[in-house]
């Protein structure tokens, strides 16, 4: 491990993980021979990416516009104090508004960046009124409307190299 916390990952992981990104439902015996390892092997080095926390867990990656949720909306807030206490109460409450699907602590000017999903845009409207704009803390909110997908992914594969030498 690297200072940082970095698991060093050598080509095999890496192939497991790539092969994960592509297909999470893969199976342990498609899995072993696709990235050369036996099928204890791999399974040992699965539970190894697991443990150490690489692999977070396995999702399904759902079509919100399908779901009706065609709208994303990017929300920048500045809160109004940078107290630890007001950071905290921020976070809190904003984990209880259903329609924020991803948070981030920002650097730079803005406090936070929210990523919501919703129906239209009477549906941000109403989110934006009953959820975002009492928020604990909240000086300024400003938005955009994402116009379409350009790229949806996590990390790229082409990322996921071996750290070792």
């Amino acid at each position: 491990m690297h200072d940082s916390g970095e698991m060093e990952l050598d080509r095999f992981d890496c192939a497991i993980l790539a092969a994960l990104v592509a297909d999470a439902r893969i199976s342990l015996a498609d899995l072993a021979p696709k990235v050369g390892l036996s099928s204890t092997a791999c399974a040992r080095r699965l539970k190894t990416l697991e443990d150490q926390g690489i692999i977070m867990g396995y999702h399904a990656a759902l079509d919100h516009k399908r779901l009706g949720f065609a709208v994303t909306v990017l929300v920048r807030i500045t809160l109004d104090s940078q107290r630890e206490e007001a950071f905290e109460a921020f976070e809190k409450a904003v984990t209880l508004c259903a329609s924020v699907i991803r948070c981030y602590f920002m650097s730079g000017y803005d406090d936070y960046e929210l990523v919501v999903r919703c129906r239209d845009i009477a549906d941000f409207e109403h989110i934006h009124k009953t959820q975002l704009a009492r928020l604990p803390n909240v000086a300024r909110i400003q938005s955009g409307f994402a116009l379409r997908d350009v790229i949806d992914r996590g990390l790229p594969t082409a990322l996921i190299a071996p750290t070792t030498r």
